[in-house]
């Protein structure tokens, strides 16, 4: 039995997965919230492909001040390690995301345990969402980490 996880979510400036710009992270105990996490994210160069911003709405001018993913981990790493990690389509796309960008900044991978909503569930996020009344800022990593956070719950029962 799950009694501990935590939901995470990525937003990319890029193509590429090492491009985190935005991370959302949410520790649920015994079914509750208890602890949120967000943060900004300069990728590297701060380069960021047209279209992303178009998703995400995250612009280079948003993290030209932000921290590197490196300076950010220390914050993650307690979240992550050791944990069960959930996430939206993780295993295509959230743990890709942060077995790549720890490996850019030559970072150890921490051992977690992953679990996918997506593969749960087999629908999107925001078809999820309006199904069960779950309110989504889609795109936004916190938002999205909540939602999936709420939806793993569910499925926990």
């Amino acid at each position: 039995m799950i009694s501990a996880f935590t939901a995470i979510d990525f937003e990319t400036a890029n193509g590429k997965r090492w491009s985190i710009c935005q991370v959302g992270l949410v520790r649920v105990e015994n079914g509750k919230v208890k602890e949120q996490y967000s943060s900004l994210v300069q990728p590297p160069n701060n380069f960021y492909w047209d279209n992303f911003i178009d998703i995400h709405g995250i612009t280079p001018a948003m993290t030209a001040n932000a921290r590197t993913f490196d300076k950010v981990w220390k914050e993650m790493k307690p979240f992550i390690k050791d944990q069960n990690l959930v996430a939206h389509n993780g295993f295509a796309f959230d743990f890709h995301c942060l077995k790549q960008t720890l490996e850019h900044y030559s970072l150890a991978v921490p051992k977690y345990t992953g679990h996918c909503t997506y593969k749960i569930y087999k629908e999107s996020l925001s078809t999820l969402c309006k199904t069960y009344n779950i309110t989504l800022n889609h795109h936004d990593a916190l938002s999205d980490a909540l939602a999936c956070a709420k939806l793993f719950n569910l499925h926990l029962g």
